[in-house]
């Protein structure tokens, strides 16, 4: 094997045998090395290669005199075969390895496996070798690869390779030997934040790792790690494929060997599932291959993971008193020791889901900014497949979202017709302007005063003017800093229902449009004064 698997050594051991895989080794193999594939879309693979083509540069590297892996694509036909086999990109491939790629849901990203080299130039950690490092690409409008950027935590010192996505594309699997490793190499992992940056690096941890080397991770929609080893007590000899369960970051039992014929007394790599499917295709440099390593097609018959019952939870996150629904809250999943099990952020319908374990028990909370967070316990079933709604309700302290804009949650000040004194109902909603404007010194706001459209429109321009100066004296003259506050009239201009020029309105639907609203001009001086954690800035629908 190449070194873009990284370290391996050879072990022999006591074999395990399982026939629960049926395994054919694919047509398109040549002498050469071909290995890791991973799928793009339904019917598409790529795949590693160092066989020459008339499009390959052909560079020999010097370890083992083939040419430089590149990457390849081909049609995947229902038996498992490769047809048209071709350079899979001119953006990727360069005159170093490529190889082991992984896609985002949506096709639009690839994460991949290169050496230590970029803009034409190369780099080298201190003894001298050109090491593995993991990078990322965007695809454009005409389909090609650009952006093509290092990982932030790769290092020239240590190898970073073999990556694979799970199923909502929130972590990133992969094989390294940073510090930090049990052994040679160990199976890692890394959140992906929303906003395209990256946690800091776990190591799954001595259930997943041993003292000697794992590599080429695959991580299916169930949370099962495949991946291979070679120091473990019961392989059958260089690199075998394994399977264990990950939950809270780390291995859950004992890693299951595959078994015969997965597993041979050579190196046996690389295992991926296609999308919902018991098939696949593996790699492995077994006697008998046609070349050094060869890409094997496979049906699974029997799991080695036993499934787990599952149902699914779906709720839905609202603002209390008004129902209205706030999407991009953060809702987390707990277990019942308190662990945190999932995190999501609820969609733009409010809508979040978690696949849970059956007849187990679980807190479920939600948080968004400006609101007080809510949570509630359930239990689930020992019924498969069962749906569970759950609905979560943030009761806003003291500010709320209105019409998308963050404004201080009072109830609504009013003005009689035609007047703009301050009402003695009023007054009371004032008071806790001022004491929150008291508790948080740096805030600024943006006063706005409005009328109905009854009268003449300049002459409400003129009115919603004069009341808004009068809130603002008014608020001043408790001791508040006038600087802080923008007072503006906006006459019928922002009216919040149908009663314009013309329109038959009640007397209270009117009254709806002669309000005073305090709109936040400075949000991130709330925090500064809460000590908050910044979770997630999201407007919310309108809060009427």
């Amino acid at each position: 094997m190449k070194k873009i698997t990284l370290i391996i050594v050879l072990l022999f051991g006591a074999g395990v045998y399982s026939q629960n895989y049926n395994i054919k080794n694919i047509d398109a193999n040549t002498k050469y090395s071909d290995f890791g594939v991973t799928y793009y879309g339904e019917n598409t693979a790529i795949y590693a290669s160092s066989k020459k083509t008339k499009q390959s540069r052909n560079k020999k590297w010097y370890l083992n005199k083939q040419p430089f892996l590149d990457l390849y694509k081909a049609t995947v036909t229902n038996t498992g075969e490769f047809t048209g086999s071709e350079l899979f990109s001119k953006d990727l491939n360069t005159k170093m390895h490529e190889s082991n790629v992984t896609f985002t849901k949506d096709l639009k990203t690839v994460y991949f496996s290169r050496d230590n080299y970029n803009s034409k130039k190369y780099k080298t950690d201190d003894k001298g070798w050109v090491l593995i490092q993991l990078y990322k690409a965007d695809i454009d409008a005409e389909g090609n690869w650009k952006n093509i950027t290092k990982l932030p935590f790769n290092s020239d010192q240590f190898d970073t390779g073999h990556p694979s996505l799970n199923s909502n594309d929130t972590k990133l699997y992969f094989t390294s030997n940073r510090p930090g490793s049990l052994g040679l190499t160990d199976i890692w992992a890394v959140d992906i934040n929303k906003d395209g940056t990256y946690g800091e690096p776990y190591n799954l941890g001595p259930e997943v790792n041993t003292v000697k080397s794992e590599m080429f991770p695959h991580i299916d929609a169930d949370d099962v790690l495949y991946y291979s080893s070679n120091g473990k007590k019961d392989g059958n000899g260089g690199l075998d494929v394994y399977a264990i369960e990950i939950q809270n970051k780390k291995g859950v039992g004992e890693a299951v060997n595959l078994g015969f014929p997965i597993n041979s007394a050579k190196d046996d790599f690389s295992l991926v599932f296609q999308n919902e499917k018991k098939t696949g295709h593996f790699s492995s440099n077994r006697d008998g291959g046609k070349g050094d390593d060869d890409i094997y097609f496979f049906e699974e018959l029997v799991s080695p993971i036993a499934a787990k019952c599952k149902q699914f939870v779906q709720g839905t996150v609202r603002e209390k008193e008004s129902g209205a629904l706030l999407p991009g809250a953060l809702v987390t999943l707990y277990d019942a020791k308190g662990d945190k099990v999932e995190s999501t952020i609820a969609d733009k319908f409010a809508v979040f889901n978690f696949k849970v374990n059956c007849d187990a028990s679980y807190k479920v909370t939600a948080v968004k900014d400006y609101y007080d967070m809510d949570e509630k316990t359930f239990a689930s079933s020992n019924e498969a497949n069962l749906e569970l709604a759950l609905n979560l309700d943030l009761t806003s302290g003291e500010f709320v979202y209105v019409r998308g804009k963050l404004m201080v949650k009072i109830n609504p000040i009013y003005f009689d017709l035609d007047k703009s004194y301050i009402r003695p109902d009023a007054q009371i909603e004032l008071e806790r302007v001022v004491r929150i404007m008291e508790k948080y010194p740096k805030l600024k706001i943006n006063l706005g005063s409005h009328t109905d459209s009854r009268a003449h429109d300049d002459y409400n321009w003129s009115l919603s003017t004069r009341r808004a100066r009068s809130t603002k004296n008014w608020i001043v003259r408790k001791g508040i800093d006038p600087a802080r506050i923008k007072a503006e009239g906006f006459g019928e201009t922002e009216l919040v229902n149908k009663c314009s020029n013309g329109v038959n309105c009640s007397e209270e639907d009117h009254q709806l449009n002669r309000r005073t609203e305090f709109v936040i001009v400075n949000p991130e001086v709330i925090k500064e004064v809460d000590g908050a954690v910044d979770l997630v800035s999201a407007k919310s629908n309108d809060i009427r």
